[in-house]
């Protein structure tokens, strides 16, 4: 299973400047093309590859993510929290987390 889970993020991995060059040595993932061109890695802002959402769950309830390309923030609707994206890379600190509940309480507060 493991194998298998591992050729699944390689291939997630593999599409054009998803690896950088440190990152390509450690994971070893035959390939896989690195940004080799400053000028071509400067065009591309550091985005979420939603492809790794098969892979990453809340680190609090364990359960799937969903990604939000408004906020650029990974939300578990059932704890109600949201995981900030920061130059691609999301930040799955809980204490880093903001709640979304809130904002729902508060609409339904001003909705007669």
């Amino acid at each position: 299973m493991l194998s298998a889970t591992c050729r699944r993020l390689a291939r997630a991995l593999r599409r054009p400047c998803a690896l950088s060059a440190v990152a390509g040595r450690f994971l070893q993932v035959p390939g896989a093309r690195l940004c080799s061109d400053q000028s071509e890695r400067a065009e591309q802002p550091h985005t979420f590859h939603p492809a790794l959402l098969q892979f990453l769950v809340c680190p609090l309830s364990k359960k799937p993510l969903r990604y939000e390309a408004s906020t650029n923030e990974l939300v578990n609707e059932e704890l109600g929290i949201a995981y900030p994206i920061i130059d691609g890379i999301p930040n799955m600190i809980p204490q880093a987390a903001r709640t979304t509940r809130q904002n729902e309480k508060q609409e339904e507060a001003e909705q007669p």
